[in-house]
């Protein structure tokens, strides 16, 4: 027949105070003095009904001793409810003294034998923990010895108590009661030490063993104590290798000086650090290459002696910094090919010009016949087709070209004042004709007593070009285009409306993006290059101003360009111009 005690014991851990139940070791203690304590008392107050019927009715003297002995349940009760272990101590320490001291009053004073209880208090005092309650029971038994030895010398010893059953051999067998329990105590905090160290021990084994990065622990110099059996995988060499100064060694001479300099600052400040080095690997035919780990040490505290390490954990990165290194070279022959695209479309676009320029100022001069009259109408009408498509082309290679100078950052803005309605008006009378060849109502609703505004001339006019000829492009005949210009805040408002196709929900994102025209309208994809907003969008950012585009598929499309009147800083630019340019925007003026 087996006894259980788990009942028991459920009770006795139901008693321990909550702040430390998630602490086996310092729960095992309070759990370990809460039953000793109760074995104490409630032993006690079973033998009391026993010890009147053999000694009959009790003195005072006697009933104190009692008393006395049930002491521990309320200690007991005071470690369950606060949880306050050194205190208990210390209060079990006094009452035990206390007993001792007067159980020796009452049978022979300083020749008792009960005395010899004494020197177990400060030897239960260190099942504390604590040097400081251990000392200070020792001092408590030392009191109460010296207080009694004073009252024996006053000669205020009370009598010797009397009776059928002699008191000795009941102190004796509370000794030995007393001294067993004590030994179950330690036996018990020892026990369950060993079993949270063996527990611990097991868990680092464990996770040592089985992660892929290497752990290892370091003394106040850098050297290693404590390596994980991930150096074989590694490093290509036993963890026993690293000991000492094996693992300094294999580090890259360039990066020794930051290895020890991480160690020591995290030794030093008690702060985690971080670093990535190179590692010498050792390969199966002795080839040797090195890696590159990343390592994060911290300091950490002995609990057994106090002594205070580091321990760094190291990792193979050795595939980051390749893929790292890939993307930067990447990321620069992508940069190199953007130049050299750039490079390639500014110098395109200028030697296309150049004949541009020609073929439309020559049909130009056709058109007016000064060198003499047409006699058929279609040589009429196939001088106007020259002059429209050089025209159209050359809106082409203008947009080309001052995209490729926004997109390297060298597009020539100069900011000067100037008054911005002659500017809106002229932009607008440019584009008159070509709204209203298309059937479609222009409506200028212009504050005439706009300020003059800080920002470049020629940049604004090629804003304001570009977003009526996307609105005449995109509306249909009976439609209206509206422009509106106002001041709001210290910044001009300038906004674009008409009442065209619209752009659905789907592609509003997508537009401004170079070479990108929505899908609703395949018949108008061809009218344009999709550059126009994405010109407009970077000539506003220039210009230290912002651009939104707000639109519904069939409900048209508005947009709102809002410059400062006076920019914060001069946008420059380091692109020469070339003699195309100057000759096309000598024709600008001279039109406008």
């Amino acid at each position: 027949m087996t006894v259980s005690f788990e009942p028991l014991r459920r009770i006795i851990d139901g008693l321990v105070h909550s702040s430390v139940a998630d602490e086996p070791l310092v729960a095992a203690r309070h759990r370990a003095f809460i039953a000793a304590h109760l074995a104490v008392g409630l032993g006690v107050l079973l033998l009391f009904p026993i010890w009147l019927a053999l000694s009959g009715r009790p003195s005072v003297t006697s009933a104190v001793a009692f008393a006395w002995l049930a002491a521990p349940l309320p200690i007991a009760a005071f470690l369950s409810r606060t949880g306050r272990y050194g205190e208990a101590h210390l209060l079990s320490a006094v009452a035990l003294a206390g007993l001792v001291v007067w159980a020796g009053a009452l049978t022979g004073g300083l020749g008792s034998p009960a005395l010899v209880l004494l020197a177990i208090v400060p030897a239960e005092a260190a099942l504390s923990g604590s040097r400081r309650i251990t000392l200070a029971s020792m001092a408590i038994s030392a009191c109460a010895l010296t207080g009694l030895a004073l009252v024996a010398l006053a000669g205020w010893m009370p009598a010797p108590m009397a009776g059928p059953v002699s008191f000795a051999p009941i102190l004796i067998a509370a000794a030995i009661l007393y001294g067993g329990g004590l030994a179950l105590r330690i036996e018990l905090v020892l026990r369950v030490a060993e079993g949270a160290a063996r527990d611990g021990e097991a868990r680092y084994r464990m996770l040592a063993d089985n992660t892929i990065d290497l752990v290892t622990r370091h003394d106040s110099v850098g050297a290693v104590e404590l390596a994980s059996p991930a150096a074989r995988a590694m490093l290509g060499c036993s963890s026993v290798e690293l000991i000492g100064h094996g693992l300094f060694d294999r580090v890259h001479v360039a990066d020794r000086p930051g290895y020890l300099h991480a160690l020591s600052e995290a030794d030093r400040t008690g702060e985690p650090r971080q670093l990535e080095f190179r590692l010498r690997r050792t390969a199966s035919d002795d080839a040797a290459s090195f890696i590159w780990v990343e390592m994060r040490c911290r300091p950490v505290l002995d609990a057994a002696d106090g002594t205070r390490s580091v321990v760094a954990v190291l990792r193979d990165v050795t595939a980051k910094r390749s893929q790292q290194n890939a993307f930067v070279e990447a990321q620069s022959s992508a940069d190199l090919a953007n130049q050299s695209k750039v490079q390639f479309l500014a110098h395109m676009s200028h030697e296309l010009r150049t004949p541009l320029n020609a073929i439309i100022g020559f049909s130009e001069l056709l058109q007016r016949e000064l060198f003499g009259k047409f006699e058929m109408a279609r040589h009429r009408d196939y001088i106007r087709l020259i002059h429209s498509s050089g025209e159209h082309l050359l809106q082409v290679v203008n947009s080309v070209l001052d995209m490729s100078k926004i997109e390297a950052g060298k597009f020539d803005v100069v900011a000067a004042p100037f008054p911005i309605v002659p500017v809106i008006d002229s932009a607008l009378d440019m584009m008159a004709q070509q709204i209203a060849s298309r059937g479609v109502r222009l409506v200028r609703r212009i504050d005439r007593d706009l300020p003059d505004i800080v920002a470049d001339r020629r940049a604004c006019r090629q804003i304001l070009l570009n977003l009526l000829s996307n609105a005449a492009k995109f509306t249909e005949a009976g439609g209206m285009v509206t422009v509106t210009a106002s001041l709001e805040h210290g910044d001009l408002v300038v906004e674009v409306r008409d009442t065209g196709i619209g752009i659905p929900a789907n592609d509003l994102p997508r537009i401004g993006t170079p070479f990108v025209q929505a899908d609703l309208c395949a018949e108008r994809r061809g009218e344009g290059t999709g550059l126009g907003i994405s010109v407009v969008k970077g000539l506003v950012a220039l210009q230290g101003g912002t651009f939104t585009l707000e639109s519904e598929a069939g409900h048209g499309t508005r947009a709102t360009v809002r410059l400062p009147m006076r920019p914060a800083r001069r946008p420059t630019s380091s692109l020469p111009a070339h003699p195309a340019d100057t000759v096309f925007e000598e024709r600008e003026r001279r039109r406008a």
